[in-house]
């Protein structure tokens, strides 16, 4: 849709370049993963060299760190849209970022290839974890390793959840003062309608709820790679993949018209298979106008 609509106007918002970016990094990681469990069961007795498995693994924790920035820069973007701060300092330095939104959607991978490069030296691939064992996996077996592991969870996963727990803050109480502001206006004669804004809250929350839930996650699988040595990497693989399907579905939400149409094409397939009508998704259409009658 986003190229599509770059087709037509030539230019693009900076959520949609941001979308875009997140897009790209997302199916990127899913094809690297799949060959990465490809490979784990042509290779199950450990004869390719490890270079390609460490290769792969570079490039993997690398796409993970993008994802989760690029998931939290849209959070702010959305934010700084949203809620006006009369922070003079902090309004300049939001309209700086956000006026060069493409170069920072290219500095993210950038960083990401860079906070995982020291893991090629600290880490090693003698794999002594007691079960589940995996060709290739790289494990911090030193004190330098270990604190390298720290770091890296606190800069891909805890760091990027903060920036979006501080925006889904700012979100919700913009939401609240704006609601109590239309009531009082209205002196509760109706329910105030927020309409598309409404719309974005909802999908900035459920973006941080959804991290929330895949941070706890991480940090479980990490824990029990470095701590209790039992290679759960394939837990990370997964969980990942499920967190940005699930991201895409509420992106989705967020535009309206690509809602709309992702439920179309949902009904159109179940539409192939009679035993699944009842999984339809009820379709919003617009009522017809009625023409005014002429006065007699």
């Amino acid at each position: 849709m986003s190229l599509l609509k770059y087709r037509q106007k030539k230019q693009w918002s900076p959520s949609e370049t941001i979308i875009l970016a997140l897009s790209v990094a997302n199916v990127v990681h899913q094809l690297v993963c799949y060959y990465w469990m490809t490979m784990d069961e042509i290779d199950s007795k450990c004869r390719i060299a490890e270079m390609p498995y460490t290769v792969l693994l570079f490039i993997i924790l690398s796409l993970k760190f993008t994802i989760m920035w690029d998931t939290s820069f849209l959070t702010f973007y959305y934010s700084s849209k949203l809620v006006n701060t009369p922070n003079l300092c902090y309004t300049h330095i939001k309209t700086a970022i956000l006026k060069h939104v493409t170069v920072a959607v290219f500095l993210i991978p950038l960083c990401g290839l860079g906070t995982s490069m020291p893991m090629l030296v600290l880490f090693h691939a003698d794999n002594y974890t007691m079960t589940n064992k995996d060709c290739g996996v790289l494990v911090p077996n030193t004190r330098s390793g270990l604190i390298y592991e720290v770091i890296s969870l606190f800069l891909a996963d805890v760091l990027p959840g903060v920036l979006m727990a501080k925006c889904c803050i700012s979100i919700s109480l913009h939401l609240a003062i704006h609601l109590r502001n239309m009531k009082a206006s209205t002196n509760g004669a109706h329910r105030p309608k927020l309409g598309s804004q409404m719309r974005v809250i909802q999908m900035a929350l459920s973006l941080v709820a959804v991290f929330t839930l895949f941070l706890v996650v991480d940090l479980y699988v990490n824990y029990q790679i470095t701590v209790n040595h039992e290679n759960a990497i394939v837990l990370t693989f997964f969980f990942t993949s499920i967190y940005t399907t699930v991201t895409a579905m509420v992106l989705i939400y967020g535009k309206n018209t690509l809602w709309k149409t992702l439920i179309h094409d949902i009904n159109v397939c179940l539409d192939e298979f009679p035993c699944l009508s009842c999984l339809k998704v009820p379709e919003q259409r617009a009522k017809p106008s009625t023409p005014a009658k002429a006065q007699k």
